[in-house]
């Protein structure tokens, strides 16, 4: 199964896609999308929506995994520019008909640290960890975007390995 996982951003949107294999993970690629701050809106989302359909038609992946939308009331500005980042990217999803997954950010978090208020920090160790490489070039954007790959990928397994009729 191919993963892809988007951590929507205006500024930047992080990305990761990975092949869940039966015995591992296998990293494909990952990076960021980085829109010109200095673009009007419309043209900024207009980059994350063609840089996504590019990796969704190159990669062809079997589903894209976003963070659930979650803000802080001190915070409502930044999840309200995010929110049109992460529209653009159930877009794209959808437009290519890849299924779409979300995830709640501690469940993210606690799955792959055991921690649901860990750092970023512990989030991009763990994500080294899990793909057994770490590349320092990676924006906690890209680790986020990782992370939500791995996460899906477990969830995944776990629900193949149950016994027809349980967790549906």
């Amino acid at each position: 199964m191919v993963i892809l996982g988007v951590d929507p951003g205006l500024n930047v949107t992080g990305y990761g896609i990975m092949e869940a294999l039966p015995d591992h993970l296998r990293l494909i690629t990952a990076g960021d999308i980085r829109p010109p701050r200095a673009e009007a809106l419309a043209q900024r989302l207009g980059v994350i929506y063609r840089t996504l359909s590019q990796l969704i038609v190159r990669y062809h992946p079997d589903t894209v995994v976003l963070e659930k939308i979650f803000t802080h009331y001190r915070h409502v500005t930044t999840a309200t520019l995010m929110a049109h980042a992460r529209g653009v990217a159930c877009l794209v999803a959808q437009e290519h008909g890849v299924p779409l997954a979300e995830y709640p950010p501690t469940q993210v978090k606690k799955s792959l640290t055991g921690n649901g208020s860990a750092s970023k920090e512990q989030v991009a160790r763990m994500v080294g960890q899990w793909l057994r490489q770490t590349e320092e070039a990676w924006s906690a954007d890209t680790t986020d975007a990782l992370a939500l790959a791995i996460v899906h990928a477990h969830i995944e397994a776990q629900r193949r390995n149950l016994p027809e009729g349980v967790g549906t």
